[in-house]
């Protein structure tokens, strides 16, 4: 033994113990062994990561973060992990992405000002990128969301983004929770047009009804970041595949809304759910909105069907969204004055060419 050893360049005792591993097991026991150890002081406990991998089972779009949050929650476990821990039981299981990262050399636009600290000051509203389900049939979802809570308030599987179908869903949504303060929508139909002041007959119903319609700048949806965000993870799971007709693509939309209100935690608001902050409204929908009031400063015009108004003997083109409403008319100076359309200016009337232009950029 002492001179195989020596030839094989091993001590005597791991000749030995190579000697009687043989001997046991053959010549299977003679390969490479790892040299961890059977178990780790700091391993895992089965019962965490069970835990850990049942939440995200359920939900498999969600991240440490919201798992943390339920596991604490629910407290089924005597001790709650740290994140690190959840990551790499994640990592482990195979069942996450590294993200790409994102490229932040480009400078972000200003958002437009929207004062959301309280729920319904004000809610955004959008339409989700069409589809077709599998029966063909063209899907536009309806999304309305509560910008200071989070909530979902309206996601709805529409065959077209019409004018009187969103006039409908948002009734209905008026009747159900109040009315909001305002009203951020990107500048596509139906909520925006290309004439004054950017109105569209739905932002002057709403006017009518004191919801302040505000519309972010062409090309930066970025601006309504939050509810661009709320459709990527509507997306992911609601969309990814299709469902097979309209009514069943309706039936996902509604469980979505149900998790991510009252069960799905959001780290912006402390990792509580949107349901647990949200109220109604006080302010109630009115059957038939008031008309709007100017005081005695301005000149008071009902505008014609055909978008005019009278002015000066003549007639000065309005706006055709605007038909059938009472506007203000306002001197600035010598030759212009301010049209209003209840608190909301859009555009300066030039008397002497009867034409109604839009604001200028710094006093929009």
């Amino acid at each position: 033994m002492t001179e195989l050893c020596a030839e094989y360049g091993i001590s005597r005792k791991t000749g030995y113990k190579y000697l009687q591993r043989y001997q046991e097991e053959g010549p299977d026991a003679l390969r490479d062994r790892s040299r961890a150890p059977h178990r780790h002081p700091n391993q895992t406990p089965w019962e965490i990561e069970a835990a850990v991998l049942r939440v995200r089972k359920a939900h498999p779009t969600w991240g440490s973060k919201k798992i943390l949050a339920v596991l604490e929650r629910e407290r089924v476990i005597d001790e709650v992990p740290a994140r690190s821990t959840v990551d790499a039981i994640l990592a482990r299981a195979g069942v996450v992405r590294p993200r790409k990262r994102r490229n932040r050399l480009l400078p972000r636009s200003g958002p437009p000002t929207v004062e959301a600290v309280e729920p319904n000051d004000a809610w955004s509203i959008d339409f989700k990128g069409w589809f077709r389900v599998g029966d063909g049939t063209r899907c536009d979802p309806l999304t309305v969301n509560d910008m200071a809570t989070r909530t979902s308030l309206e996601l709805r599987a529409m065959v077209a983004p019409k004018l009187e179908d969103v006039q409908y869903r948002l009734k209905e949504l008026f009747w159900q929770r109040g009315l909001p303060g305002a009203m951020l929508s990107d500048n596509g139909p139906p909520f925006a047009s290309r004439g004054i002041g950017g109105l569209s007959r739905l932002s002057v119903w709403l006017l009518r009804l004191g919801v302040q319609p505000i519309f972010i700048q062409p090309g930066h949806p970025e601006q309504n970041g939050r509810h661009e965000r709320f459709h990527e993870t509507m997306k992911e799971e609601t969309t990814s595949p299709p469902r097979a007709s309209i009514r069943a693509q309706q039936g996902a939309f509604n469980r979505f809304r149900v998790e991510y209100n009252d069960e799905r935690p959001h780290e912006a608001l402390g990792m509580r759910t949107p349901g647990e902050l949200y109220t109604p409204s006080t302010r109630q929908m009115m059957l038939v909105p008031p008309e709007h009031e100017y005081d005695e400063t301005f000149e008071v015009r009902r505008v014609r069907r055909d978008g005019s108004m009278k002015w000066d003997g003549g007639w000065v083109f309005i706006g055709e969204a605007l038909a059938g409403e009472l506007i203000g008319v306002e001197e600035v100076d010598d030759g212009h004055r301010h049209v209003h359309l209840g608190p909301m200016r859009v555009g300066v009337l030039h008397e002497r060419s009867r034409t109604v232009m839009p604001l200028p950029v710094d006093e929009e």
